[in-house]
């Protein structure tokens, strides 16, 4: 029997498509609430010629992907997820697993490649992907280790290297840096020499400081906008400080980069991001990211994993039929780590 076969097998409860057909979890309309995704079989999906179709092995789950169910901001809507609903029905974005077909102009994987990316509906037992978004897994990471990489990790590289220009030596503040994007960027700014101060909630100062803080900041019980430190790169990953309040804390000719936060309004997000998309022209100290996965970043990341100075951290695992429960976890915020998802 496949592996296919046997891991329906071993639940007759499950969902068991047929010949050309695959389990996925779907979205038809956006909701605040997990209760809009389902189970469901569908087709497989198609691929064009620069494409890569992956039997997914393992998924992950980060908050791009309450964004697209949720539908919110609004802005994300007007930029092309999908007005009225997901134009992409399949959840999930990072994903980990085997080639199983490529594309007439493809050649840079082949059939039983073990590889690791971003693509269109993860949260499947197989998925589209465009070959930029590939790479070859990492040698020393299993496939659940490795689907949690892809957004947060690239995001975070591209923050500190490209928005944040970080040069060994610097004073790096990461407030949030207990998320997903946070605690890769936590390894990847310490693995290009900096020293690193990060900002955190009480129940998660010990994973931040083990992953190799210099310093941790419990913003349950200091303002660390009113500590009087200043720092050379300032990533804002959560919280919903204010630009003149984080500018206390940047030091003259400094950069603050907000990636992104989880409080704020619901059309356009959190309050340091929309300000600084404002004013970045008029700024140079304000860098907002736009992060894009490419495979020239997703192999600079491989190489920082295989040389042991990145580890994915990995929370807890739930199966394909449990991701409404996952993103329902997530969003709670009590996570210590990426959430991966098994098919």
């Amino acid at each position: 029997m496949s592996s296919l076969g046997q891991q329906m097998a071993t639940d007759s409860n499950e969902i068991r498509p047929a010949a050309g057909k695959m389990r996925a979890i779907v979205q038809d309309h956006y909701g605040e609430t997990a209760e809009v995704l389902r189970l469901e079989e569908i087709d497989r999906p198609q691929i064009g010629d620069d494409d890569v179709l992956v039997r997914v092995r393992a998924a992950s789950v980060h908050i791009g992907d309450w964004h697209v169910m949720s539908g919110l901001p609004y802005l994300l809507r007007v930029v092309g997820f999908g007005f009225r609903a997901p134009k992409v029905r399949v959840r999930g974005m990072d994903v980990a697993g085997t080639v199983e077909a490529v594309g007439h102009n493809v050649t840079r994987f082949q059939a039983g490649d073990e590889v690791f990316g971003t693509s269109n509906g993860s949260f499947a037992e197989y998925a589209s992907a465009s070959e930029d978004t590939l790479a070859l897994k990492p040698a020393n990471l299993t496939f659940r280790q490795a689907a949690a990489v892809p957004t947060s990790a690239v995001a975070a590289l591209q923050a500190l290297r490209d928005a944040g220009g970080i040069k060994a030596g610097q004073q790096v503040l990461l407030v949030g840096a207990s998320g997903g994007v946070g605690l890769f960027a936590l390894q990847i700014a310490k693995s290009f020499g900096a020293e690193v101060t990060g900002v955190c909630s009480t129940t998660k100062v010990d994973l931040v400081r083990s992953l190799g803080a210099d310093h941790v900041i419990d913003h349950t019980q200091e303002d660390f906008t009113q500590s009087g430190q200043q720092y050379d790169l300032i990533l804002v990953m959560g919280g919903n400080q204010s630009l003149s309040q984080l500018k206390r804390v940047l030091r003259p000719g400094g950069t603050l980069v907000p990636v992104g936060t989880e409080e704020g309004n619901r059309w356009v997000g959190g309050k340091a991001w929309i300000q600084a998309m404002l004013l970045s022209r008029l700024k140079r100290h304000l860098r907002p990211l736009a992060s894009e996965p490419n495979q020239a970043d997703l192999q600079f990341v491989t190489e920082l994993i295989e040389a042991g100075k990145i580890t994915p951290v990995i929370d807890r695992t739930f199966p394909l039929s449990e991701v409404p429960d996952a993103i329902r976890y997530l969003h709670a915020g009590k996570a210590r780590g990426k959430i991966a998802i098994t098919v």
